[in-house]
């Protein structure tokens, strides 16, 4: 498994893959922006724009789009993160510039039209409505918020219904011009194709798009301890317990997804079996960790019936501290690496997934290690680094808890 990189010279980045023994293409079109580069009153343009892109080019209607995917039998579809946007499609080998040429259409000439931007907004806004009518996943952008105060890293990549009505065309243009630049963007083949063809026709369809990298902001990593209770009508309690994490290119990451599997990364972990499985007090309980380019998170995650929140809580701390204090075992250790290299060797025999390993370690880790070397990693990590990982992220005086759930503060005792 090898890459090859090359750069345009508008400095768009091309990446690529190759897989002689199958016959699709994962095709990535990475943009540098996300949730984490807007302002307050642009909170959830990334994902608007995400969304807008699909309504048509100078040149290409919405529907034209459509019909050039399925007339291919291929998947078309996008995604916005905190430092990252990406539209991406599956192909067969043979359709490879009419999906360049497509994308590219998309990325550099949408159009923009007032009445697309006014009916998108209500999908948008009824998007942003289903979620806060979930509070299983409202309560992580609850932790996010609370953990990173005032800091684009804590807003909703999905934006607030207050802010996304007022969106306008003009916005829209101002922060497309700023983001989608040519310098921001980087495209990810993985599956049978050649590099060369690929930088061809990126040269062909985006050759002309100029721009410099958008200026990046710095966090305040001065996290403090905080709890925070959103009274709702709901029938379970919703709960996140968790601290700052590692940054995508620390040291100890490998470290802490090892951590983190422990923990709550499968039904043999400490918190599936306590809390589910010995205890009965949740369906779903599990842990996971996320990597941004200066700072992380690593959050513990229940739903209840409301009457056990208080012991829930308690149990994820036991199991947190257990694990600060004690170590892990050794058998735990194995375990762990056993699953995790058997993910990584399982996934990517996906072209999909190989393309998004890619774009992913590019923007966020700064480097792309192959299976070997990502096999390596994990095989380094001892007992003693998770032990020692654990008591640096772990401090009780800079956790933070936040609650989904029928109760106010002051009826929850924790």
């Amino acid at each position: 498994m090898s890459f090859e990189r090359s750069l345009l010279d508008n400095g768009i980045e091309i990446l690529t893959e190759c897989m002689s023994n199958v016959r699709s293409i994962a095709l990535g079109f990475w943009v540098k922006t996300g949730s984490r580069n807007e302002s307050q009153s642009m909170n959830g343009m990334s994902h608007f724009l995400e969304h807008l892109l699909f309504k048509g080019t100078e040149t290409r209607s919405a529907k034209q789009i459509s019909e050039t995917f399925d007339g291919l039998g291929a998947e078309l579809n996008a995604f916005t993160g905190k430092e990252y946007t990406c539209y991406y499609t599956r192909i067969l080998d043979e359709n490879l510039e009419v999906a360049v040429e497509n994308l590219s259409d998309m990325i550099s000439n949408p159009a923009f039209k007032e009445d697309d931007i006014k009916s998108e907004k209500e999908v948008v806004l009824e998007e942003i409505s289903l979620h806060e009518d979930s509070p299983d996943e409202q309560v992580h952008d609850l932790f996010a918020e609370t953990l990173w105060k005032k800091h684009p890293l804590g807003e909703s990549i999905l934006g607030h219904l207050d802010i996304v009505k007022k969106f306008e065309r003009e916005d829209v243009i101002g922060y497309f011009k700023k983001q989608y630049t040519s310098k921001n963007i980087i495209v990810v083949g993985a599956g049978h194709l050649e590099h060369e063809e690929l930088l061809k026709l990126a040269q062909v369809y985006l050759g002309d798009i100029d721009g410099d990298a958008s200026v990046k902001d710095k966090i305040d990593a001065k996290v403090k301890p905080c709890v925070k209770i959103l009274g709702k009508k709901t029938e379970q309690a919703h709960i996140c317990y968790g601290f700052e994490g590692l940054s995508a290119g620390h040291k100890d990451r490998f470290s802490l997804s090892i951590l983190d599997s422990i923990l709550g990364g499968g039904m043999s972990s400490r918190l599936f079996q306590e809390i589910r499985e010995k205890r009965g007090l949740a369906y779903s309980v599990f842990s996971y960790h996320s990597f941004y380019r200066d700072t992380g998170s690593f959050v513990a995650y229940a739903g209840t019936r409301p009457s056990n929140a208080e012991l829930v809580i308690e149990l994820i701390k036991k199991e947190i501290k257990d694990i600060a204090e004690k170590g892990i075992k050794e058998s735990e250790l194995n375990r762990v690496k056993g699953q995790i290299k058997g993910q990584l060797v399982l996934s990517l025999e996906n072209t999909g997934n190989r393309m998004m390993r890619l774009g992913k370690s590019e923007i966020t880790h700064g480097e792309i290690l192959s299976l070997t070397e990502l096999i390596e990693r994990v095989n380094e990590v001892t007992l003693e680094d998770v032990q020692r990982v654990a008591q640096n992220i772990f401090l009780p005086e800079k956790a933070v808890l936040t609650v989904i759930g029928p109760f106010n503060e002051e009826e929850l005792k924790i």
